[in-house]
């Protein structure tokens, strides 16, 4: 599969309702453009094939809520899933078929596996975008909250701690900081966390790449079309650098990088042949 026809085939399932996004296939269509020749719906098929080999405990569980911790310990203490401590910003760790095959990944990615291993049992479970760390709710009775870098559930006050933790000790819990996020924003978040660690790496095509796909989510972002230009103008793409920073001056005009922007863009058009 090459990486434009694994663009393509994420561009087709962001033109399904948000609804009906398998994140699952979204994830593996990103990590497609990485490794030529994935074969999406073979991995598609084991996290159908973990569903299956959980059903007997989970179906025969009580409550939801312990159905729910049955398929905890399923994957992690059973299948051995476990968030990477050791090397957190591994891009490995954001590529799903990479954390299908090692049981290792960063929340976001485990609990894309949760999700899709959920949603084949009838689990009612959605993302939540939490504040510095992705987690799992399940709408039931109560609400119930999986930390999917533990596999583990928490408590109310453990969403709390976990909240002023990253936000602040004086700053109030919002609950709706518990609230499912849409498929689109997960995807965004995922490929956003992809983007840092290209950046990072000094790797300006890949992150490139993840640009391409985040404006592809949120068209016009004033802030991607900004990173986007910067990349154009490292890798000397001058007019489309040009137009890129031109256009997030117009989208932003009081962002507080502008001023720099614009004198970048001052010095691009006067170095660009």
């Amino acid at each position: 599969m090459k990486a434009i026809d694994a663009r393509s085939r994420f561009v087709g399932i962001l033109s399904l309702p948000d609804g009906s996004i398998d994140l699952a296939e979204a994830a593996l269509w990103v990590a497609a453009e990485q490794y030529e020749g994935l074969d999406v719906q073979g991995y598609l098929s084991r996290l159908a094939g973990l569903a299956e080999l959980a059903r007997p405990s989970v179906e025969s569980a009580g409550s939801i809520e312990q159905k729910i911790a049955a398929l905890c310990r399923f994957l992690y203490d059973e299948h051995g899933f476990r968030g990477n401590r050791s090397d957190y910003y591994d891009a490995r760790n954001s590529f799903l078929n990479d954390v299908i095959d090692r049981r290792t990944g960063i929340p976001i990615t485990l609990a894309i596996v949760y999700l899709s291993v959920a949603g084949s049992l009838g689990l009612p479970v959605s993302g939540v975008g939490f504040p510095g760390h992705f987690l799992l709710r399940c709408s039931a009775a109560e609400t119930i909250v999986i930390d999917p870098f533990e596999g583990s559930l928490l408590s109310r006050a453990d969403c709390e701690t976990r909240w002023r933790a990253t936000l602040g000790a004086d700053t109030p819990f919002d609950v709706r900081a518990l609230e499912a996020t849409p498929a689109r924003q997960t995807l965004a978040r995922l490929i956003g966390n992809l983007k840092q660690i290209f950046l990072a790496q000094e790797d300006p095509s890949r992150a490139l790449a993840c640009i391409e796909r985040l404006l592809l989510l949120v068209p016009d972002d004033p802030l991607e079309l900004r990173d986007r230009g910067l990349l154009y103008a490292r890798l000397e793409c001058f007019s489309a650098a040009a137009s890129d920073l031109r256009r997030f001056l117009e989208l932003a005009p009081d962002d507080p990088t502008g001023a720099e922007i614009h004198r970048q863009l001052v010095e691009l058009l006067r170095s660009a042949p």
